[in-house]
């Protein structure tokens, strides 16, 4: 018999890490900072769909990793809570269509990262445009590649691994 907080705890925690290091990975190909952001980690919001400690560990994976790659405060706060509440809502929809499952994080990211851009960091571009680079770079780590994270995980081995049954 498992014990379910302790798989909890360390599911959390070792999805943070891939986080953290999926992202510390990507600001050194310079893509995970900036107006047109590419977090590969991102792809990893789909996880919600399969256990629910990924809810926690996104959430602290972000924060880590906005505070090592040299994010402003609002940044880390605001970013941070952006991935929570996707996260949180990919859990929510896991039922419902596995298409769905990127949806979340894609629009909390497109609803409240372009706004921390432009009044944190001073981006100089019309707030329009950043929505539109933050959606395109979102679409491609959530949609496109969480996508093909979501469909590699899809399978009933995968699913006993990580439940909590």
């Amino acid at each position: 018999m498992r014990n379910k907080k302790v798989l909890f705890i360390v599911q959390g925690a070792v999805i943070a890490a891939v986080y953290v290091v999926m992202t510390w990975l990507t600001n050194l190909m310079g893509l995970a900072s900036g107006v047109v952001q590419v977090r590969l980690s991102e792809a990893l919001t789909v996880l919600p769909a399969f256990t629910p400690a990924a809810i926690p560990g996104l959430f602290v994976g972000c924060v880590i990793s906005n505070t090592i790659t040299g994010a402003v405060i609002w940044d880390i706060v605001f970013g941070s809570l952006a991935t929570l509440i996707g996260a949180i809502f990919t859990y929510l929809l896991k039922d419902k269509n596995r298409w769905l499952a990127p949806l979340p994080p894609i629009i909390a990211n497109t609803l409240i990262v372009p706004f921390v851009l432009v009044y944190a960091y001073g981006v100089p571009d019309a707030l329009w445009f950043v929505f539109l680079t933050v959606f395109a770079g979102e679409v491609i780590s959530c949609g496109f590649v969480g996508m093909c994270l979501y469909h590699g995980l899809d399978n009933k081995a995968v699913r006993r691994i990580i439940s909590y049954q």
